[in-house]
């Protein structure tokens, strides 16, 4: 699907979490304790906002959670929430989440392939809907998306990963995953998972700032060129990741440049003579997971020899040098515990003598 930091402490509100992009910014902050982390009070009262700042508060763990798409259900797996979480839309394909994770994603009931249908999530009988999509419209429109009065009506609590969901209406390019880690906290004070929220967000930070530490001094204009192609959006006309884009973050933070760092919202459509003119020195292939090892190096090798057969990329620098990086196109473009992964993985082919060998 298609920065400010909360940091946990002792307070209950978590206003502006769930988190980012939204372009308010600062002094949020999170519950430190939880339920399930042993807190008596369990944490709670916690307060969330959505995109535009519309308060929702939990006096307890939700106990029947629909997501909107794979990537909230895999948060609340890694946040070891899972037990809690009745039915998702777009499901993840069997065998693209890791190890133990897959296995207990798969037991989860799909209420669409897609977006969910309305009637459907709000007969749900859930009490938390954690939506990825944009804050106004289910995905930009797509469906019919329930309002907020018939979501109160069934009894259901509507909240947002604002990392994603606000990142087209941000004010200010996203440079960093303070906004991903933002939501991570906040679904950890709301499904009263804190500890483990802590210990996501920490293992994140401590991989993105060994790379800031080894290429931090590197230049600006020293920074290679990098394209992010989106093979699987389609290749008539490709679909530049934009300056709101969590790639972006990923990008600017593995130590490269965005070629379209100038295009500001998340997603655009270019065309081909965009991409030749800014003539990237890196490109990746981000193909979607296909569930296998076998099955996604099928796909990197069709992207890459679709680049070095097309009359106009073959031309492009990094297609005639061989500059292209193998990483999946979901653990860049939508926010989560990856992001860190994939900053250090590029980094390290952009960087072999300074960020571990490739």
């Amino acid at each position: 699907m298609r920065s400010r930091v909360g940091r946990a402490t002792t307070a209950a509100v978590l206003g502006g979490l769930l988190a980012a992009g939204c372009g308010s910014g600062n002094g949020d902050t999170a519950n430190s304790a939880a339920g399930r982390d042993g807190d008596s009070k369990g944490g709670y009262p916690v307060t969330v906002t959505d995109c535009t700042g519309t308060e929702t508060t939990f006096t307890s763990a939700p106990e029947k959670i629909v997501t909107s798409n794979a990537s909230s259900l895999e948060l609340l797996l890694r946040l070891g929430a899972g037990d809690q979480v009745i039915g998702t839309g777009f499901p993840p394909g069997k065998g693209t989440l890791p190890g133990e994770l897959d296995a207990r994603a798969q037991q989860v009931e799909v209420l669409g392939e897609s977006v969910i249908p309305k009637e459907k999530l709000l007969g749900s009988g859930a009490d938390l809907y954690i939506d990825t999509f944009a804050s106004m419209n289910m995905g930009g429109g797509t469906g019919d998306a329930p309002t907020e009065e018939e979501f109160k009506a069934a009894g259901i609590k509507h909240t947002f990963l604002k990392s994603t969901a606000c990142a087209a209406t941000s004010k200010s390019p996203v440079t960093d995953l303070t906004a991903v880690e933002d939501d991570i906290t906040a679904l950890g004070a709301v499904t009263g998972t804190s500890a483990k929220a802590r210990e996501l967000v920490d293992a994140m930070r401590k991989k993105v700032d060994a790379v800031r530490q080894a290429v931090g001094e590197t230049p600006e204009s020293e920074r290679p060129t990098y394209f992010f192609f989106d093979y699987d959006a389609g290749t008539k006309q490709p679909m530049a990741v934009c300056n709101r884009q969590v790639a972006h973050a990923v990008i600017t933070l593995a130590g490269a440049r965005n070629v379209f760092a100038d295009c500001d919202g998340d997603y655009r459509q270019v065309g081909w003579e965009d991409v030749i003119a800014k003539d990237p020195d890196w490109i990746q292939l981000g193909v979607r997971n296909r569930g296998s090892e076998t099955a996604n190096d099928k796909a990197f090798d069709e992207a890459r020899r679709w680049l070095e057969s097309n009359a106009a990329t073959k031309g492009l620098k990094a297609v005639e040098e061989g500059h292209f990086l193998r990483i999946g196109s979901e653990q860049t473009t939508i926010a989560g515990v990856s992001n860190a992964d994939t900053v250090e993985s590029i980094a390290k082919t952009l960087y072999p003598g300074k960020v571990g060998r490739r």
